[in-house]
């Protein structure tokens, strides 16, 4: 196990320890927080300093600072020169890769379904497609829902001031699914996903053009993936499909 120790700035009584223990508890295994000295201590981490912050701000005046010595000039530059070779060799198929199978999988088995009808149709074809998207990503939401909710929380509008609609997101995302495996009430089923996409891709809009370096929630915890133009066209291209079957 590898424990990591930080400062924490703004706590100021024992309710600000309780409150940045329950905030830092769902990404580590253990998680100690004291107020004299104001430090916290985690271990097994699974998000760095940077997210932890973001997470942390959304609770209170709360910062944590590392705990480690003043780096001289040149180690600075080789940190620097290897993230720069760190962010070079990661291509873009590759940070992307798991979103980019998820896709090929649900486009591969909706046509698999085209196929077994005998022609292509647009409008047969399309809530399949839907129905798989939902029902996957849904999925791997729900492998760990409350660390789902957490990133969530960082850019959705709606789950920033209800953190709850962070945990109840996964079993919208599965009902829609489910109706559209069952083709139930295709005219609301439509309408309830127009407006879910259209709200969620405001925030991920938001977070995009502010640059924020957050992690996609669109998989859940389980993979980490960069917050994204490929997310904003993911959002709305389940709203643009949802729109076409509305209106025709």
């Amino acid at each position: 196990m590898k424990s990591i120790q930080y400062k924490v700035t703004g706590m100021t009584c024992g309710g600000c320890v309780s409150l940045v223990q329950t905030t830092l508890e769902p990404f580590a295994k253990v998680s100690k927080v004291t107020l004299e000295p104001p430090i916290v201590t985690l271990t097994d981490a699974t998000i760095d300093i940077e997210l932890l912050n973001q997470m942390l701000a959304a609770t209170g005046k709360y910062r944590l600072l590392a705990i480690q010595a003043t780096p001289t000039l040149k180690t600075a530059a080789l940190k620097s020169t290897a993230s720069v070779v760190a962010v070079k060799s990661n291509s873009w198929i590759k940070t992307y890769q798991p979103l980019l199978l998820v896709f090929a999988y649900i486009l591969l088995v909706s046509l698999a379904i085209e196929v077994k009808n005998g022609s292509f149709v647009l409008h047969s074809w399309m809530p399949h497609f839907m129905a798989g998207f939902f029902l996957i990503f849904s999925f791997f939401k729900l492998l760990d829902i409350r660390g789902f909710a957490s990133s969530y929380a960082m850019y959705d509008l709606l789950a920033k001031r209800i953190p709850v609609y962070g945990l109840i997101y996964p079993f919208i995302e599965l009902g829609l699914g489910l109706s559209y495996v069952l083709n139930w009430q295709p005219f609301y089923t439509n309408l309830a996903t127009f407006m879910v996409m259209t709200f969620s891709s405001v925030g991920v809009i938001l977070a995009v053009v502010n640059k924020q370096k957050i992690r996609c929630a669109c998989l859940g915890a389980v993979f980490n993936l960069p917050m994204s133009t490929v997310t904003i066209i993911e959002d709305i291209l389940m709203a643009a499909m949802a729109l076409w079957m509305f209106l025709i």
